[in-house]
């Protein structure tokens, strides 16, 4: 019987969802490509209660959107696995930032998180954010506070990369970049 079902596992193959090969053995990522924003039919969406701020929402707000949107559907997974494979290199040892090729690859996440975060700067800046009857601000454009503040903790990680601080003082930001990933996602905004 033990024969029989360690011969099924060895039978079986790796799984599909298995990593490309030992962390350890990874080259750095190459860079990202520079996001060039093209003209396109995308729409902003206004569910409830977003129709009810559609007023307040300008050009500049939804030619922001589209452009973030380009930038999520092309490099947004890539780049999240990118540090997430760094991250794993990383704590496997023992979080020396001076083995093997640790500079190496660090740098080249941090100069694509870099990117990324200079293309998303000035289109989260020029979101429209107005403040409602008690003084909360608010975004009027559905899911503009999700790519604020996935921008903002994206250069939290870069920075605490960069500083070569432990995974686990960037690790709380990067959650925070997937929660808000996760949200841009689901909401099917970039569609």
């Amino acid at each position: 019987m033990v024969v029989a079902l360690c011969g099924g596992t060895v039978l079986g193959g790796p799984a599909g969802a298995d990593p490309p090969g030992p962390v350890g053995q990874e080259p750095p990522p190459p860079p990202l490509p520079v996001i060039v924003p093209t003209a396109s039919d995308w729409q902003p969406m206004f569910p409830f209660p977003y129709d009810q701020t559609r007023e307040f929402v300008t050009d500049a707000d939804i030619n922001a959107q589209r452009e973030m949107c380009q930038w999520y559907n092309a490099q947004y997974e890539e780049l999240m696995r990118q540090i997430d494979r760094f991250n794993i290199k990383l704590i496997s040892r023992n979080g020396n930032w001076n083995i093997d090729d640790i500079p190496a690859h660090a740098d080249a996440v941090v100069a694509n998180i870099d990117q990324s975060v200079a293309f998303l700067a000035p289109r989260t800046q020029a979101l429209t954010q107005r403040r409602d009857y008690v003084g909360d601000n608010y975004f009027p454009l559905y899911q503009g506070e999700s790519f604020f503040l996935m921008w903002q903790h994206l250069s939290n990680v870069g920075n605490g990369l960069r500083a070569r601080q432990p995974a686990w003082f960037s690790g709380p930001s990067l959650r925070r970049v997937q929660y808000w990933g996760s949200r841009i996602n689901r909401s099917h905004v970039c569609r």
